[in-house]
């Protein structure tokens, strides 16, 4: 429940081959620290990297736990995404919404954020591809911050296995 399906740098690494390969076809993408940093910029090549995704039949759109529409909105419009904020995630209902935006079943949507406690918990919960990636920047909201040193032990311990997966 608290391992991703896949761990990587950037939301940039996830390519159209690596989805192809997981017969995903729609992203599920987390905002803050994931999109953008908490001074709202965006990365150099996010955008370029969604609209490449998008031109090859990749449904994206925005779920966050995130109550500033306004931010989620300014987002949304430079990706060209549908969105849904104050998502309430790791419950349910967030990703159920997302998942009737796109009209794509479970198992062709992946869930991409930084957090393990609201991302990765949320897209397990509703069998979805999991897609942990790190954050931007360490700079982080309080409570977020709060749960990062927990959330480094379940990776660490994430990493372990997947070693010793490798070795078998």
């Amino acid at each position: 429940m608290l391992y991703p399906n896949e761990y990587l740098d950037s939301v940039k690494d996830i390519s159209l081959e690596f989805l192809n390969k997981n017969n995903i076809k729609g992203l599920i993408l987390d905002v803050d620290n994931t999109l953008i940093n908490l001074e709202r910029k965006m990365p150099a090549g996010v955008s370029e990297w969604a609209k490449n995704l998008k031109s090859n039949g990749i449904k994206m759109c925005i779920l966050s736990n995130s109550n500033k529409i306004e931010k989620i909105e300014a987002v949304a419009k430079i990706i060209d995404v549908p969105y849904i904020f104050f998502a309430k995630k790791p419950f349910k209902s967030g990703f159920i919404r997302a998942k009737e935006l796109l009209k794509l079943d479970n198992k062709n949507l992946a869930v991409v954020g930084d957090q393990i406690f609201t991302d990765v918990i949320g897209a397990n919960r509703c069998n979805m591809f999991s897609i942990l990636v790190k954050p931007i920047e360490e700079k982080d909201y309080l409570l977020t911050k709060i749960k990062r040193p927990l959330e480094k032990l379940v990776i660490k311990k994430y990493e372990e296995n997947k070693r010793k997966k490798k070795l078998k």
